[in-house]
């Protein structure tokens, strides 16, 4: 693939701007300091996953969508998910606090998804009360 390298920095600090979040602000709701999170998004530090997660949580985006901008993550297999989401945040017609909501909601159901998919195979069969046991 002959794509430029990806610029975390630059999708977070557009990120930060969409969601009118000062730089301090989001140091302090991703529980990074300023400093570091500035130097984030001048493209002097990488940040590590855990890092991103943080950021993604602050900022309502997928961390996915984080992973596969800082190239950790292969942009095929998160795109499904990410999609919808910027969907939900463009969303105009939309209070910021049903964005919220609907983000959330749709989080929760794919997070069951994926967890229930991948215990469908591991779990064990186990008796339910009230059940005949």
């Amino acid at each position: 693939m002959a794509d430029a390298p990806p610029d975390i920095g630059a999708f977070i600090r557009e990120q930060r701007q969409l969601a009118e979040l000062s730089l301090r602000r989001l140091a302090d709701k991703a529980g990074v300091s300023n400093p570091y999170l500035s130097q984030i998004e001048r493209g002097l530090r990488k940040p590590s996953a855990e890092i991103l997660q943080q950021l993604a949580k602050a900022l309502e985006v997928s961390a996915e969508t984080m992973y596969v901008q800082a190239g950790m993550l292969d942009a095929e297999k998160a795109q499904e998910h990410s999609g919808l989401e910027s969907a939900i945040r463009r969303a105009q017609e939309l209070t910021e606090e049903q964005r919220k909501a609907l983000l959330a909601v749709y989080r929760s159901f794919v997070g069951t998804n994926e967890t229930v998919e991948a215990g469908v195979k591991s779990a064990p069969n186990r008796n339910r009360p009230g059940r005949g046991q």
